[in-house]
């Protein structure tokens, strides 16, 4: 199998782009099409003349008393109202000059917590910015284009169509450039609500194996231990041997309580890698592998804790695949950084054929790291070997992107 990255939660965006975007063909006919185009050109100019208005006098007085405390709410409420008038230009456009474009995202969609985050998030909102901007620059376009039609109608009959669908196509290239959303940021937005989605669901999936694992395991044995302990005490005077065989099984019980509380504390974040790293703990994991592990760690500096613990994770789990499903003599794992990305490579020689949806937990590992903007690559030909390479931002910003350092990893094949 080739090695392919997996993008997670990427979906595209239609915006009315593409073929249709090209300019209409002018054509000498006064059908609807025609007649609609002569209604819109006639309309620019009192739609232009409301959202000049509009933007000149809000924004205006928004920022001028930016320095007071209704300042900056009035500027927000500005740059809120000129997305209404975005709307309204988008659905004239439709409407009359044929121009599909879909609605931006919500001007908080994108917001912080509380008040000030979401005024910083209006104060930073693009669409509201390229609307006024379109709004500001429609007025002397509309007069230009509401005088050439009204004129034509009288005096160029014979030439109002080709006139018409010259400026009408200005118009849908100027809607287009200004009132079209950012399909990158929204394709963004996607991912990250996507993402949340799967950071949600294996967040729930790990209290259940938690409390799952309590339950069943510490839980239980610890009630078993009291039982045993509260016997052995009624039988401390009458039956003193009886009593001290059932002390030294309890006893026994505790040691593998205790062991198992370990090893759950363990599967939440073990103690080696908070207190020494990932070096001292994918060596500890390592070790635990049925199969031989060269664990090679060059790493000058500890990544952000988040992005570690992830890191730990997605290589224990490689692990156990490969003592599980590999039939592998030996394996090894490499972490290195390469710019702003940690890289996570573990290779093994067994039989191979491994794929994302095989039902070893591949599909899965992906998903996370998909979460966290990582890249999952699996190179797993059948009879072997196979090589998993891992990227993760080295520190967990929102602005960081699944890049291309993973195509300089290490016999990766990506």
């Amino acid at each position: 199998m080739s090695a392919r990255p997996r993008r997670i939660g990427v979906p595209t965006s239609g915006g009315g782009q593409g073929a249709a975007d090209a300019p209409l063909p002018p054509r000498f006919a006064y059908d609807l099409s025609t007649w609609r185009e002569i209604a819109h050109l006639l309309a620019n100019f009192p739609a232009a003349v409301v959202g000049f208005v509009y933007v000149v006098t809000t924004l205006a007085v928004g920022v001028s008393l930016s320095v007071t405390v209704i300042g900056v709410p009035l500027l927000v409420a500005g740059l809120f109202g000129t997305r209404v008038y975005g709307r309204f230009e988008r659905a004239r456009a439709r409407s009359l000059l044929g121009v599909r474009i879909d609605e931006p995202s919500p001007m908080f969609r994108r917001a912080g917590t509380g008040f000030a985050g979401r005024t910083v998030a209006a104060l930073k909102d693009p669409v509201g910015w390229r609307t006024a901007l379109y709004a500001f620059m429609r007025l002397p376009w509309g007069i230009v284009t509401f005088s050439v039609t009204l004129v034509s109608l009288f005096v160029l009959w014979p030439v109002l169509p080709y006139l018409a669908r010259g400026l009408t196509n200005a118009d849908r290239a100027m809607v287009r450039g200004l009132l079209s959303p950012d399909e990158e940021l929204e394709a963004r937005i996607a991912e990250l609500e996507s993402d949340r989605g799967v950071v949600v669901d294996t967040a729930a999936a790990d209290l259940r194996r938690i409390e799952r694992d309590l339950h069943d395991g510490a839980q239980a044995r610890l009630v078993a231990l009291a039982m045993g302990l509260g016997l052995a005490k009624e039988k401390l005077t009458e039956d003193p041997q009886a009593a001290a065989r059932m002390v030294d099984e309890a006893h026994g019980e505790v040691k593998l309580a205790l062991q198992e509380l370990r090893d759950l504390a363990r599967g939440i974040h073990p103690a080696v890698l908070t207190d020494r790293g990932l070096d001292a703990a994918l060596s500890s994991v390592a070790a635990r592998c049925t199969v031989p592990v060269k664990v090679t760690v060059e790493l000058a500096e500890r990544p952000a804790e988040a992005i570690e613990g992830i890191a730990y994770f997605t290589v224990s789990e490689l692990l156990q695949n490969i003592s599980k499903h590999s039939r592998a003599r030996a394996a090894s794992v490499d972490v290195w950084r390469t710019a702003d990305r940690l890289l996570i490579q573990v290779t093994d020689d067994g039989v191979g054929g491994a794929c994302l949806d095989g039902g070893t937990g591949m599909a899965g590992l992906a998903d996370r790291l998909g979460a966290v903007d990582g890249l999952f690559v699996l190179d797993s030909p059948a009879g072997g070997p196979t090589t998993v390479t891992a990227e993760l931002p080295w520190r967990r910003r929102g602005e960081a992107r699944a890049g291309g350092a993973v195509r300089g990893a290490r016999g990766a094949g990506a």
